[in-house]
């Protein structure tokens, strides 16, 4: 009887190795989980005190977390360019979110993405992956922009998305706004909706390999849980932010047990991570304390959470709190890890961060990162004073410097002592303040599209 029971518990081993070895074989699933407006210090799993997030922590636990991960952009629109096309907003010419045609020139920018632009999709379609895209787009579309390019133009098979988008989906958008109570499927219901959504796409592949961004919005402003529907004044209020974020946790826990449930787990990168800090912040509480929010490049407008799982190639519970990763990093980075061929000619402005990806080095990166926000007066800005900051940053290892493009207020800061920027080194390290000053305007004049500015 002991020799059967031994038997039997080997064969289950052996077939066990065998699915994980084949796991290992099949070009991997990739999905991105994008989240709208959250701040690093809204997952309890990275030190978030508002309401416990377990599925999210269960995908650390499974995964492998980054503590500096960095966004494109502190606000949406210039976020998601930076993270599609793994270069800088900048060249695309977007600059903030997209908005009707006169605000977009106010702040020069473009009115939706270039179609001829690289896309992390378009890369993955060309190798034989099926794709959607499924949630918060805002990279064309909506409003007075009527001529946006549909979503085929970027590398997606399938889409469903919201108002912001060229083609909005009619059960969220009987208005032209981020909800409204004649929308079929209410607010409170949104991310319910696109994980339906995103499991039927996932269900019709039978077997062939996908990408997929499921891009919630909710964590954006208004806040509206089902018990403050009619509320109005608490859409923005932390009554009604902590439900909501409870809700969107449990759905996204959902999404993770079906996986489990197809199977589809062990060889599926999922990738989690937010566009640009919070707003409101709650007194910075939704920054673990970091100075910055939306609309700032102080690191709680940019310094986002960042867990990546994927069981066949990664070690579960692991944490790197030392490599400097960027959304431009994710194109060449996940092509790598999939094997498949960036597109014809694409130059990345990212780095191929694979190695550190699948936590088998935590060396930092070998460029500076660099990023532009709020060039003029018509840019929305942080409502605290002490989060507006100047228009240009780079980060280059340890230090961070903050200027203006004719390299005046310079503020640098020492991240690995001063992670919240309260004590400007500028004046005590005058030529490396002047030296990453001149470097980041240099990129700045280079790269920004000159586009007419309209006045009011």
């Amino acid at each position: 009887m002991k020799s059967k029971q031994i038997t039997t518990i080997s064969a289950l081993t052996l077939l066990a190795a065998a699915a994980g070895a084949n796991a290992q074989d099949k070009q991997p699933n990739v999905i991105i989980m994008y989240i709208d407006d959250m701040g690093i210090g809204d997952v309890s799993c990275f030190g978030g005190s508002y309401t416990p997030t377990p599925n999210i922590d269960r995908l650390a636990q499974q995964g492998l977390s980054f503590t500096q991960y960095y966004s494109a952009a502190p606000v949406s629109s210039p976020s998601r360019c930076g993270l599609i096309t793994g270069q800088y907003p900048l060249e695309h010419g977007i600059n903030t979110f997209m908005d009707t045609r006169a605000a977009n020139r106010r702040v020069e920018q473009l009115d939706y993405l270039n179609p001829t632009a690289p896309s992390i999709a378009r890369a993955f379609q060309q190798a034989g992956y099926a794709t959607a895209h499924i949630g918060k787009w805002h990279l064309g579309g909506g409003r007075d922009v009527t001529d946006a390019p549909g979503f085929e133009n970027y590398g997606y098979d399938e889409h469903v998305s919201t108002y912001e988008s060229p083609d909005p989906d009619p059960v969220i958008t009987s208005r032209n706004w981020i909800w409204a109570n004649t929308d079929s499927i209410k607010r409170w219901n949104r991310t319910a909706y696109f994980v339906d959504k995103s499991l039927e796409f996932i269900r019709r592949q039978n077997g062939k390999p996908f990408f997929l961004n499921l891009w919630p919005d909710d964590m954006h402003t208004p806040w509206v849980p089902e018990v403050f529907a009619e509320i109005r004044e608490k859409w923005e209020k932390e009554d009604a932010f902590e439900p909501v974020l409870k809700e969107m946790d449990a759905q996204l826990g959902r999404f993770l047990s079906e996986l489990d449930k197809m199977g589809l787990s062990e060889n599926t990168i999922v990738i989690f991570t937010s566009d640009n800090g919070p707003a409101p912040s709650f007194m910075q509480r939704r920054t673990l304390g970091m100075r910055g929010a939306k609309n700032s490049l102080y690191e709680g407008g940019i310094n986002m959470p960042f867990i990546i799982r994927w069981p066949a190639k990664i070690q579960a519970g692991e944490r790197n709190e030392s490599s400097i990763v960027s959304a431009m990093d994710l194109y060449p980075s996940l092509c790598k890890m999939a094997g498949i061929s960036v597109e014809k000619g694409y130059k990345s402005r990212g780095e191929d961060m694979s190695r550190q990806l699948l936590g088998n080095n935590k060396k930092s990166r070998k460029t500076d990162l660099m990023w532009d926000f709020g060039r003029n007066k018509s840019f929305n800005f942080p409502g605290k004073k002490d989060n507006r900051s100047p228009h240009l940053a780079i980060r280059s290892g340890r230090w961070k410097l903050l200027c203006n493009d004719n390299c005046t207020d310079m503020e640098l800061y020492d991240l690995e002592t001063d992670r919240n920027e309260t004590t400007n080194l500028a004046s005590q390290n005058p030529r490396l303040a002047r030296k990453l000053a001149e470097k980041v305007c240099a990129w700045y004049e280079r790269n920004r599209l000159q586009i007419r500015v309209v006045e009011d």
